[in-house]
């Protein structure tokens, strides 16, 4: 069989310590009842493309229909990503990735013995028959590859040794390492990809689910412990609980890990978890880590005292660096500061004894109406305690 070069070099950039790998558009899209449209799959590429994600998994070509015809749109619009489908390990799966356009395919079958026993009802020497054998037809097609070991994180260490070593001899890229049902934890996931790096000279791919909301974690504890591809989806989106999320992964490598030069335009960031939020039909919560419309709404009366002191106090990072806004929330566990802040907005400068009174009937507003205040509502708690002053005056 000849051996053609591999396209990494064309479309992934040489010598990175981490690239990030989408997969909004394949394993995003299988969250039950999710379906994007072809156009809104193309928008989305091009939003991961200006974020700066080094390779889209843009769906599953397989399939046929809108799905490959998407596909292909992806692949002509000659994005800096490169882009790949998802394949089973076999041939023809392959033969319809190529058809695509795409320079890189994803080959995946399970390698844990619950797996292949009841799943794949075969054996662990067919699943290496299998792969090897898509393998080596698609380094012979010039494919950058990726060979997915699906519920690696429950498979036996020794056989997932033998796999991702035959998976190198066939010609793979990197190695998927799948906690497909999300049962790793950090601890485990730092140790079980240390060790396999130290066995197996290839690189490897966390790829990780939420079900036990440790997915982000998870991927950021086989990165440092050698793994340097990160597969994630905007918004966590995925089966189940869901994957690690882009806008998480970004921006913890970012500050977390203190990588102030991660080559990835978070201000870009907000809009694609937007975007694919209404594509999608899945709302973002106001709690969402990183994007959620309180990441950055401080309402109780020592954070605020301490935000508009110095925001660094109560944020890592301004919020303007995602496109969000800093918000001053005005409820029952405000503060003075709070309301004197609040009211300079309204051009309005607030003296002690009004701070007092105003925040006293803010806080019995906040329960009883059993939420925070809106701006209109501080402004009639003002004109209310500016006409009961005058009257006390004239009284």
């Amino acid at each position: 069989m000849t051996i053609v070069k591999s396209k990494t070099c064309n479309k992934l950039e040489e010598g990175k310590n981490l690239y990030i790998v989408d997969t909004t558009l394949r394993d995003g899209e299988q969250t039950a009842g999710v379906v994007f449209a072809n156009n809104e799959k193309i928008y989305i590429a091009k939003l991961l493309d200006e974020i700066g994600v080094d390779q889209i998994e843009a769906g599953i070509p397989i399939m046929g229909g809108d799905e490959a015809e998407a596909i292909k749109a992806i692949a002509k619009l000659g994005l800096k990503a490169s882009i790949m489908g998802w394949n089973r390990a076999n041939i023809k799966d392959i033969q319809s990735s190529i058809n695509c356009g795409v320079d890189a395919v994803a080959i995946s079958i399970s390698t844990s013995d619950i797996h292949i026993k009841y799943k794949l009802q075969s054996s662990r020497e067919k699943v290496l028959e299998s792969m090897v054998k898509a393998t080596e037809y698609a380094k012979s097609q010039g494919m950058y590859i990726s060979v997915n070991a699906e519920d690696a994180s429950r498979s036996d260490e020794e056989f997932l040794v033998q796999f991702a070593t035959a998976a190198k001899q066939a010609g793979a890229d990197r190695l998927r390492y799948c906690d497909t049902i999300g049962t790793l934890d950090p601890i485990r996931a730092f140790n079980n990809i240390q060790s396999l790096r130290q066995k197996v000279d290839i690189d490897i791919e966390m790829h990780t689910h939420d079900d036990f909301g440790m997915a982000t974690a998870n991927a950021m504890a086989g990165m440092q412990a050698g793994a340097r591809f990160i597969g994630v989806t905007v918004n966590g989106l995925g089966e189940r609980a869901g994957n690690a999320a882009l806008e998480e992964v970004v921006m913890a490598l970012k500050y977390v890990f203190q990588n102030k030069n991660v080559p990835y335009n978070t201000s870009k960031l907000k809009e694609a978890c937007e975007y694919v939020s209404r594509a999608s039909g899945r709302i973002v919560p106001i709690w969402k880590s990183i994007v959620g419309s309180n990441m950055f709404a401080h309402e109780s009366g020592i954070h605020v005292d301490g935000a508009i002191k110095n925001p660094l106090t109560y944020e890592v990072f301004k919020p303007e660096e995602i496109g969000l806004e800093r918000q001053i929330i005005i409820g029952k566990h405000s503060g003075s500061a709070s309301i004197v802040k609040k009211f300079r907005e309204f051009g309005i400068e607030l003296d002690d004894a009004a701070t007092a009174h105003i925040l006293s009937e803010v806080r019995a507003l906040s329960v009883n109406l059993k939420r925070t205040v809106f701006d209109k509502e501080l402004i009639y708690l003002f004109d209310d305690y500016v006409r009961h002053h005058k009257k006390a005056a004239t009284e």
